[in-house]
């Protein structure tokens, strides 16, 4: 049946205040988007990851944050679609991106972990790269090889300040996965500037 098919949208960060509006927590940001716009139920806590089941355009969709650290993100994410019987190619994992520019989105399938540790356990996990990735751009600090600090930093002043838009069209991104499907999603926003 059509109507039974769950996607659902995992957003990568780190638990706790300590990361709470950083770069790395990116992920985290849009999926609290999607909770707050939807109108979705309050978050429940399961398999180490802080869930919420609603409709999104008709659709039955799942929003997780694994609340495990990122390099360990993957058994919540894989708990938690087995336990909704939610196939691989119906997940969506939103993450920050080093390699894009600053609010730059890249809608991505099947490709390598690029070096994103939180990507690296998912694969890992569920054994297989043929998941759906939202890639939100973060910058990559000028001149700095150490990139911790930029991902764990907050926003700049000026980030800050356009990163409303960059939640809503990353959490846009996600919507058109599921109406559309990833190919249609990538040519709508893989060449946006």
């Amino acid at each position: 049946m059509a109507d039974s098919r769950i996607y659902m949208v995992a957003g990568l960060g780190n638990p706790g205040n300590k990361y709470a509006q950083t770069r790395h927590n990116i992920g985290f940001t849009v999926v609290d988007s999607l909770l707050k716009h939807n109108c979705f139920p309050p978050e429940k806590s399961r398999f180490d990851a802080d869930y919420s089941k609603g409709v999104i355009d008709g659709l039955n969709v799942v929003l997780m944050k694994p609340q495990a650290y990122m390099n360990r993100s993957g058994p919540p994410v894989q708990k938690l679609a087995s336990y909704f019987k939610i196939h691989v190619s119906d997940i969506i994992v939103v993450h920050d991106d080093l390699d894009l520019d600053f609010g730059r989105l890249r809608i991505a399938g099947n490709r390598g972990h690029g070096g994103h540790n939180g990507i690296r356990s998912i694969i890992e996990v569920l054994g297989t790269k043929a998941f759906v990735r939202i890639r939100v751009g973060v910058g990559r600090p000028q001149g700095q090889h150490d990139v911790t600090g930029h991902v764990l930093g907050r926003f700049s002043s000026e980030e800050a300040g356009m990163l409303d838009t960059v939640v809503s069209r990353s959490a846009e991104a996600c919507v058109a996965v599921m109406d559309q499907g990833a190919t249609a999603a990538m040519n709508a926003y893989n060449t946006r500037g």
